[in-house]
């Protein structure tokens, strides 16, 4: 029941207000992963597995964005280096931050990822500070349920006035 509660909270606060409440209540961060382990455990597949396979497909020398990394299984999991960032640091490869302010530089990296991490209410800046630390010509993968948009033809519609094109889907 907490973990319902906190996601809903997540989805409707924006980033600040989300690692403000993960700062006052550290619990929090802990219950909503164990809860989010067990419900992403229950479906036929991880997303996170498919970007991994991807990334072991492509260059090591890539380097990725890791936007909402949680456990950072996709930096354990590929020789790529990964910038891992999250509210709360559950591994040491962990940079805590704001996804909406991430410590990068402007295009330094070849591939954004959100896998299961877009959320709340300021969607726009933080895909725009993905965008901003892409690569020309980088890679953003978006792995959410598609009960996380109200009309998904309007988010894609909305990723491409910020300059990005739709691959697949």
């Amino acid at each position: 029941a907490r973990f319902r509660f906190i996601n809903q909270q997540l989805y409707t606060s924006s980033s600040r207000e989300a690692a403000q409440l993960f700062r006052s209540d550290p619990e929090a961060f802990q219950i909503y992963h164990r809860g989010f382990a067990q419900q992403v455990g229950r479906w036929p597949e991880n997303p996170v597995h498919r970007i991994i396979r991807y990334l072991r497909r492509r260059p090591a020398s890539l380097v990725v964005a890791d936007f909402g990394c949680g456990d950072c299984k996709i930096a354990s999991s590929v020789k790529n280096k990964v910038h891992s960032f999250d509210l709360v640091p559950l591994s040491p490869l962990v940079t805590v931050c704001d996804m909406a302010k991430v410590p990068l530089a402007a295009e330094s990296v070849d591939v954004a990822v959100f896998c299961l991490a877009l959320m709340g209410t300021n969607l726009q800046e933080i895909l725009e500070e993905a965008n901003r630390v892409l690569k020309l010509g980088g890679t953003l993968m978006v792995a959410e349920v598609a009960s996380r948009f109200e009309d998904i033809r309007a988010f894609v519609n909305a990723m491409a006035q910020l300059g990005f094109k739709s691959i697949s889907k």
